[in-house]
This record gives C-alpha cells, structure tokens and sequence, in this order.
C-alpha cells in the first residue's frame, strides 16, 4: 500500500460529521466539522487560507533555508510568520528541528480558522497522519503502520471528555517525511498538537530495531507532556499512557 492512497482516512468518516479535503502543494488535509456547521463556502475559504499561509511560510523559508534544514532546536528570525516561531519554541523542548512540527502547526491554524470562522461545535483536522481534534463524542484511531501486520489492526481510544487533543504518528518506513530511525509508527498524544507531531518524530528516530521499542516508551511514559502513545516495529508493539488499546479487524 503506497502512503498517497491515505486509505486510514476511512475510519474517520461517519454520519455525524461532515468531511472534506483541502490540497495545497505538500498540504494535504481531511477535515470534519458537525453537520450543522457546514456551508457551502467552508472549502473555498479554507483553500484560500491555506494558500495565503503556505507561502508566507514558504517566502520566509527561501530567505531562512537552515531553518527548513534544521534537525536541532532554531530559532526563527523576527520577521519570520507566527507559525514558525512557534513550531521554533517548540523544538526546543523536543530537542529536534522545527519543521518536525510543521503538519500539527498548520493543522491547528486551519481548525482554529474554521472555528473563528464559523463557529462549529466540532473540527478534526488531519494532515498526513498528524490530528488536530475537538470532538463530542469517542474516536478510535487507528495506527497506520505501513507494512507492518499490525498497520491500522490496533490503536486508541479516545475518550470525548479528553478532547481537544494533539494525535501525531511519525514512521521511519513510510511517507516522505525525514526520520532517523526505522520505527513503522510512533503515536503520540498530547494537548499541544505541535508537541504531539514533534515528539513523534523526536521518539521514531530512536527506534531502529524491536529491541528499542521499550526503552523508547519508558522514556515517553516519563514525559509529563505526553498523555499517550504506541510504537510499532515490525510485530511489536508497545504502550503507555491513559488511554485503552483497541484492536481493529
């Protein structure tokens, strides 16, 4: 199974919530809001706002090049856009580059969009693995694992009381993103998406073989910011945090 098909998409679909997907250069996004919230120019708008923040990004990026090469903590320069110099404080607590959080930044910036905009009871917002939730009601997610047998037979579950919620997942074997290590996947959960999405890859660079799988999650299950996660190597898995284990078919 090739990453681009995104088949994981479909355990996200259900009657309760609209979906859509918005593309823009690397940015790929499946968005869900509350049915009720839906208009007709939430595509349009989203799409425009994607655009505008993608090349501010982008524009900085061809003035700042280290700071996309990155794979240590950077600061941006001043006249760098917000996102940036977030994703910047960021790496700074996970110990890698900032663009390791640049899917869970624009994430949040699109749900955070569509609630100021308009007002929805619900956003999930997913780009590339990497979930931005505000739900009402229990998910289940997956783990998508590339070709490991467990790929999408196992993961979480999230109880709708804990939501707002960061749910990142970074591989060494599948997609095109840089990783250090061999991990399948690397879930993380945390309340700040950007951590979330930083942390994973932080976590997957130190998995090489199955025999880092544990030392790996007794290091995360030792991080007050991380409320949860699975690793997967192979057909290994391992697992802390607060929440339960689901098996899929």
């Amino acid at each position: 199974m090739e990453y681009k098909e995104r088949s994981y998409r479909s355990r996200f679909s259900n009657d309760e919530r609209r979906w859509f997907c918005v593309k823009f250069l690397e940015s790929d996004l499946w968005i869900g809001v509350d049915n009720g919230s839906y208009s007709a120019s939430m595509e349009a708008d989203v799409y425009a706002m994607l655009v505008e923040l993608r090349r501010s990004m982008d524009a900085y990026l061809l003035m700042d090049p280290a700071y996309k090469t990155a794979l240590t903590p950077y600061d941006a320069g001043l006249e760098a856009p917000a996102i940036l110099k977030e994703m910047s404080k960021v790496s700074h607590k996970t110990g890698i580059g900032p663009m390791s959080a640049v899917a869970g930044a624009v994430a949040l910036r699109v749900a955070n969009f569509i609630k100021q905009q308009y007002g929805v009871k619900e956003v999930i917002v997913e780009n590339g693995g990497d979930i931005y939730a505000e739900a009402h009601s229990d998910m289940d997610i997956a783990v998508f694992a590339g070709q490991s047998p467990l790929s999408e037979k196992i993961g979480l579950h999230i109880p709708a009381a804990d939501f707002p919620l960061g749910i990142c997942t970074s591989s060494g074997t599948v997609g095109p993103s840089l990783s250090l290590g061999r991990a399948d996947a690397v879930m993380i959960v945390c309340r700040d998406v950007l951590l979330a999405d930083s942390y994973a890859t932080a976590m997957a660079n130190r998995i090489r073989t199955v025999n880092d799988l544990q030392p790996v999650i007794d290091r995360i299950q030792n991080n007050p910011d991380i409320l949860g996660s699975i690793a997967v190597k192979d057909d290994r898995l391992a697992i802390c945090g607060q929440f339960e284990l689901r098996l899929f078919k």
